[in-house]
C-alpha cells in the first residue's frame, strides 16, 4: 500500500469519532504499530486535528473534512456502474442524484482517473418500470427518511386485495423486482411489499417513532436467523 494512500486510510478511521489504539490502526493496515506512530505525527504536523498520543489512543475533532485524494479502477467503475443501475432502475430523483453525486466525484478526480470513468463500458437498461414505479421509488424512499406511515392499497400474488398501514423501513432490489420492508401495522410483524404491486399509496402525514425490536437490522437478523 502507498504511504498516501496509508494516511487517507488512517483519516478515514478516525472520523468515524471513536477512540482507536495504534495497536488497531496497525492490524487494519497491516502495518507496525511504530508506522502507525510515524503516520500520526506526520499527520499532526500537517494540520490534521487528531488527538491522543500512544499507549492510549487518537481520535479526531468534529469538523474536519478531507476531500476525496484518489480512487483505483475497481472503485471509479463500480461508481460509475452504480450510478447508471440507479439510473435505470431506480426513482427519478435517485437517478437525479445519482447523476450530480458522480459529477462532484468526477471534478476531483484527476485526469487519469476521469478517463477511467469515461471509458467504463457497463451500461443498465430498463424499458419495465412505469414512471408511476419510479415515483413511488422516490417517495418511499423519503418516508424512510422522514419515519413516515404509507397506506398501501396492495394486492399479492394471488390477487387478493388489503390496506395495509406501514412502518416503511428498507427497499430492497432483486434484479428487476423492488421490494419494501416495514412493519405492518395490520399483521402486527414485519412484511415485504412488491412495489408493483401496490395499486395505491396514500401518505397520511402521521409519523412512527423507533421500537425495540421493530427496526431494519432486527428484520435482517431474523431473516439471518431462519433455517
Amino acid at each position: 500500500m502507498r504511504r498516501a494512500d496509508r494516511l487517507f486510510r488512517i483519516v478515514q478511521h478516525l472520523r468515524g469519532g471513536r477512540l482507536l489504539t495504534a495497536r488497531t490502526l496497525a492490524e487494519r493496515l497491516e502495518v507496525s504499530e511504530r508506522t502507525i506512530y510515524r503516520d500520526i505525527a506526520d499527520l499532526q504536523a500537517s494540520g490534521v486535528p487528531i488527538d491522543g498520543e500512544a499507549g492510549v489512543g487518537y481520535l479526531m475533532r468534529e469538523g474536519y473534512d478531507l476531500p476525496p485524494l484518489m480512487f483505483t479502477r475497481e472503485e471509479v467503475s463500480a461508481l460509475v456502474a452504480g450510478a447508471r443501475l440507479i439510473a435505470a432502475w431506480g426513482g427519478a430523483q435517485m437517478a437525479l442524484s445519482a447523476a450530480d453525486a458522480l459529477g462532484k466525484i468526477e471534478a476531483v478526480l484527476p485526469p487519469t482517473a476521469k478517463k477511467t470513468a469515461d471509458d467504463v463500458r457497463v451500461y443498465a437498461f430498463d424499458t419495465r418500470m412505469s414512471d408511476l414505479e419510479k415515483m413511488r421509488l422516490d417517495r418511499i424512499d423519503a418516508a424512510i427518511g422522514e419515519r413516515r406511515i404509507l397506506t398501501l392499497h396492495y394486492a399479492d400474488e394471488g390477487g387478493s386485495r388489503t390496506v395495509r398501514d406501514v412502518e416503511p423501513m428498507g427497499l430492497y432490489f432483486w434484479g428487476r423486482v423492488w421490494t419494501l420492508v416495514g412493519w405492518c401495522l395490520l399483521r402486527d410483524d414485519f412484511r415485504m411489499f412488491r412495489i408493483d404491486r401496490i395499486e395505491e399509496m396514500i401518505e397520511p402525514e402521521r409519523h412512527f417513532a423507533p421500537v425495540k425490536g421493530r427496526t431494519l437490522q432486527a428484520f435482517l437478523s431474523g431473516m439471518a436467523g431462519r433455517p
